[in-house]
């Protein structure tokens, strides 16, 4: 049995093809050229070239071919290199090139012509060969005509290509168009709510949104109105995207997805003409979702850079843009979701209810999201029985969602460049490192002297953090050149919602541990403490500017929350500004003499520790605690996770510990005359349930 016919293959149209043509007819323009050269003539002087009454003027072999016209009544004679010479100037014809001369004039009746021709050859005027052509005017026409409509077709068809109606789509007449995606239900990369780890609270109530898209019913009835709009505000990297994509998962509805620099062109009025398409296709589709990724592209606070008076493109797309989210015209059914990571820049209109009824806010994960998230990220890795996801967790404090991602990236890539057949709990830790501190450069050349300086710095950050009470604990420390840093010290941050200033002051004391230990026992300083004072130097002045924590200008925050700061000048004068200067002075100065003091009743140990960096070039907590013996605090990421499982494990026993309702405990509970008669009757109906 014959198989179906196979499906013929479509010829599709392509701007190639045109090229192509026009490239062809060039080329039969250069090669197909005759290389003629002549001259129209009137009937007498024709004749007096052709057929001459004093044969020594012209001679007779002049004319190598008469060709004669009968259609068109034209007749045309062909001119050998000495008549054309004396007909046509220099500059024209040239002997002995390959060019064809000729000579031609209109001569009416053919017959009459022919007639002419005769009395010639009779009288031995002329002698030579007479070719009759009946000729088309179709290839005069188009010869002639044929390039201006080859390039009027090839301008059309640009045209189209160029309004979007030709291949491709979009162009320079569809500027004014939405470029919105609409998202797929069923597409192969579907992301739905279990893919989004951790962020909890978030998904609550983005949740909320898509319920009320699926069951509207639910909310009306009771009076209820579904929201215009929320807005996801967070840092990078921490899944507001993903939160969008999950929604357009979930949600059977039409999602349309659009950054906010497509709206935004070089040409006047296209931002408002997209917004005015977004909607109108999004109305149609009604119930929808709007997405509008890094909304802040367009939707930035209006009046902060005005431009002289000029027409802001910018500006009359967020005024259409806020038009359309809540204005006089209708726009029920369509829910706008943005986000961004700039809330701060947002026009106060835009960020009002009844345009963004919500802000929700993701936020960077905390110890136990990043537990999740590392399990999401782990499921498609061969991970070995040593990785301790929680230790993990633990180890990357500030990391976003996408930080995460790319740990268990790099944890990869490390296992695979060793030949492993699975991801080991060093690879993970190598990745953390490669990232936080760069790639290890065992090659960089360094002296002994440049070792022992960088042990006894890392030595010193490592002694003070040991020893304060509120400085993170310590993890591990290398004098191995990463990044562009010579040493580098890892440590655990605390997992802190508010911070104590005696917290910030512990920290900087332990920042400005490399550079005491340096003039301490080495009696000299050098540049390799850069880092470390550029972040004391910001941490001092933010206590004193932002926080309020300064002795002499308590209470006092010059930092604006709206962004729209002060202008050209500071909210203080200059007397302020020198009890500024001294006050950061003095907060460094009383730290770095603190570190002097704890390093030198610490002097042993310090010296023990950098003799084993130097052996060593790596050490880990467990060399310090052998050196200084255990350390004084707790951490408190510690003592939450302590309290935690404490907290789990009482639940656990409480409820193996419950008593179950059995018709005994109804009776001795009857026996005891204690229990009231609604505890009767609730034991009664359990026994009748069981």
């Amino acid at each position: 049995m014959p198989g179906p016919n196979p499906k013929k293959r479509q010829i599709k149209f392509s701007m190639f093809w045109m090229y192509a043509i026009i490239l062809l007819f060039l080329a039969g323009i250069f090669y197909l050229d005759d290389n003629t050269i002549e001259k129209e003539e009137n009937y007498t002087e024709f004749e007096n070239l052709v057929a001459p009454d004093d044969s020594a003027r012209h001679n007779l072999s002049g004319i190598t071919k008469l060709v004669i016209d009968t259609k068109k009544g034209r007749a045309t004679a062909y001119l050998s290199d000495s008549l054309a010479s004396a007909i046509f100037p220099a500059s024209q014809f040239t002997p002995g090139r390959s060019q064809e001369p000729k000579i031609w004039t209109k001569i009416g009746d053919v017959g009459e012509f022919q007639r002419e021709i005769k009395g010639w050859k009779s009288s031995g005027r002329f002698n030579a060969p007479v070719q009759y052509e009946e000729g088309s005017s179709i290839g005069t026409y188009i010869w002639s005509f044929g390039p201006i409509v080859l390039l009027i077709v090839f301008w059309i068809l640009i045209m189209r290509r160029m309004s979007g109606r030709g291949v491709g789509g979009g162009g320079v007449f569809s500027v004014g168009k939405s470029k919105a995606q609409i998202f797929d239900k069923d597409g192969p990369n579907k992301v739905t709510f279990k893919d989004v780890a951790g962020l909890s609270e978030a998904k609550t109530e983005i949740e909320e949104i898509v319920e009320f898209l699926k069951n509207p019913q639910r909310y009306t009835d009771l009076g209820g109105k579904i929201p215009k709009g929320a807005l996801l505000v967070g840092p990078p990297g921490t899944g507001k995207t993903l939160l969008a994509k999950a929604v357009a998962g979930e949600a059977n509805v039409p999602f349309f997805s659009m950054s906010g620099s497509d709206f935004v062109e070089m040409f006047v009025g296209v931002g408002a003409s997209r917004v005015r398409d977004l909607f109108r296709q999004a109305k149609e589709k009604a119930p929808c979702i709007v997405f509008i990724d890094e909304i802040d592209a367009v939707g930035r606070a209006r009046g902060k850079n005005p431009n002289m008076g000029a027409n802001d493109e910018r500006e009359n797309t967020l005024n259409q843009l806020l038009t359309e989210m809540d204005g006089f015209g209708s726009n029920s059914g369509v829910i706008i979701l943005a986000a961004t990571n700039r809330a701060d820049i947002l026009d106060k209109a835009l960020m009002r209810a009844g345009r963004f009824d919500r802000q929700i806010y993701v936020e960077l994960p905390d110890l136990n999201d990043r537990v999740a998230i590392f399990k999401v990220h782990l499921k498609k890795i061969k991970i070995d029985d040593s990785v301790d996801i929680e230790l993990l967790a633990r180890q990357t404090p500030g990391f976003s969602g996408a930080d995460i991602a790319n740990v268990c990236n790099e944890a990869a890539l490390i296992a695979a460049r060793h030949n492993k057949k699975s991801v080991e709990k060093q690879d993970f830790i190598d990745a953390v490192d490669r990232i936080i501190g760069g790639l290890e450069k065992r090659s960089k050349i360094t002296t002994d002297e440049e070792k022992r300086s960088i042990a006894i710095h890392e030595a010193g950050h490592a002694t003070i953090s040991w020893h304060l009470r509120y400085a993170n604990p310590l993890i591990k420390v290398t004098i191995v050149p990463r990044g562009k840093a010579l040493g580098a010290a890892w440590y655990l941050p605390e997992e802190r919602q508010i911070t104590p200033s005696q917290a910030l002051l512990d920290e900087m004391c332990a920042t400005l541990g490399g550079r005491a230990a340096e003039e301490l026992f080495l009696g000299r300083i050098s540049t390799g403490a850069v880092n470390d004072l550029e972040r004391v130097t910001k941490q001092a002045y933010a206590m004193v500017v932002y926080y309020g924590m300064s002795d002499r200008l308590p209470n006092l925050c010059y930092y604006d929350s709206t962004g729209s700061d002060y202008g050209f000048s500071k909210p203080y004068s200059g007397e302020r500004a020198r009890i500024i200067d001294e006050e950061v002075s003095r907060i460094i100065s009383e730290q770095y003499e603190r570190a002097k003091q704890i390093l030198s009743e610490h002097s042993e140990g310090l010296t023990e520790l950098a003799g084993v960096l130097i052996s060593r070039e790596v050490i880990f907590t467990e060399d310090v605690e052998k050196i200084f013996g255990k350390r004084q605090w707790t951490s408190r990421t510690d003592e939450i996770l302590a309290a935690r499982e404490a907290a789990d494990k009482k639940a656990a026993e409480d409820k193996k510990d419950e008593p179950e309702n059995d018709g005994s405990d109804t009776g001795a509970e009857a026996s005891s005359g204690t229990a009231s008669s609604n505890d009767g009757v609730e034991d009664v109906e359990a026994t009748d349930i069981k």
